[in-house]
């Protein structure tokens, strides 16, 4: 086992997932010689050949509809939108299409599609390109949403993703690409689709994130245990479906709850946990529910960025908001 980027993890899971379907297809922008504009998929069409790892033009709409055709004649497809916010050109292709096709067909079809998409900020990019839009998608039935935010998730739940039979959308944070190390087998391992991760044990508050602030939770919880507040970190992996066991467990120990996203706070997935919690755990609260997020505005030039996404700071101050309750 050697430490692996984020990244290079994601690699080795879709090279796995090539190696053992040949019903396995990976495409779109610059995917095939280039290897996607973040290198994700470095190799991978050298390896496996122009048929089954290929660029495509620039059209998400087309890039997602074609997947749709691929798997409703028994492919196995594995776009890549490159960046989340191009996903709105493709919208009819993931929420009346894709999404559906299990239902329509009362499980005797499926759309085993895994789009890849590149989102969030704190890399100074242009706009659109920076965007957390995950909360248009969760509410998709038929459509799951998963965010790792390790290498070793990255690697598993891409080839969970890859292997299920429904579609899913599988976000990749853009900070986390080269920035995140970790330990991964070489050999092949799964993820679940649908469990959450304890990522650090606590007694005092339980704060909730997922992508790239479940490292600004562990910053801020290493600054509050300097004041002896134990946090209990989780990472949801999973935005829908939800791992709400998981939640309840950690809250009727620490009986606070932070919940913690990059995106915008009205109607995000921060509201959908906070929902969650006060309908199946609030019994169990000696605070009230606390949200950090984002401001409700587009997201900003590169200049401001940093002061615009949450970062440890805002974390380490809602959790002491919660304790003083």
């Amino acid at each position: 086992m050697a430490k692996k980027t984020y990244i290079k993890a994601i690699t080795e899971g879709i090279d796995i997932a090539l190696a053992e379907d040949p019903k396995t297809l990976v495409f779109g922008e610059d995917v095939g010689k280039n290897g996607g504009v973040f290198r994700a998929t470095n190799g991978l069409q050298e390896k496996y050949g122009v048929d089954r790892v290929f660029s495509t033009p620039l059209a998400e709409s087309g890039i997602l509809g074609m997947s749709i055709g691929l798997a409703a004649t028994g492919w196995r497809p594995v776009p890549e939108i490159q960046f989340m916010g191009f996903t709105f050109e493709a919208m009819d292709s993931i929420a009346a299409q894709m999404s559906r096709i299990r239902f329509q067909y009362n499980g005797t079809k499926h759309a085993p599609i895994t789009i890849r998409t590149p989102y969030g900020g704190g890399t100074h990019t242009a706009e659109l390109h920076g965007d957390d839009l995950e909360n248009f998608f969760v509410g998709i039935p038929g459509l799951r949403v998963v965010a790792p935010s390790s290498a070793y998730d990255a690697k598993g739940l891409i080839i969970s993703a890859i292997e299920n039979n429904d579609p899913v959308l599988f976000l990749e944070n853009l900070r986390l690409y080269r920035s995140v190390k970790g330990e991964v087998p070489d050999d092949k391992y799964t993820v679940p689709l649908d469990k959450a991760n304890v990522v650090q044990e606590g007694t005092d508050v339980t704060i909730i994130a997922y992508g790239g602030e479940v490292s600004e939770a562990q910053k801020a919880a290493k600054k509050l245990a300097k004041d002896n507040i134990s946090a209990e970190i989780i990472d949801l992996r999973s935005l829908y479906p939800l791992d709400t066991d998981t939640i309840f467990e950690s809250i009727k120990k620490t009986h606070r709850v932070v919940i913690v996203q990059e995106a915008q706070k009205m109607a995000g997935v921060g509201a959908q946990v906070a929902s969650a919690i006060s309908e199946g755990a609030i019994m169990y609260l000696d605070a009230p529910v606390t949200r950090v997020a984002a401001p409700n505005s587009v997201y900003p030039f590169p200049q401001t960025e940093n002061v615009w996404l949450p970062g440890a700071r805002d974390i380490e101050d809602a959790v002491r908001e919660v304790i003083n309750y």
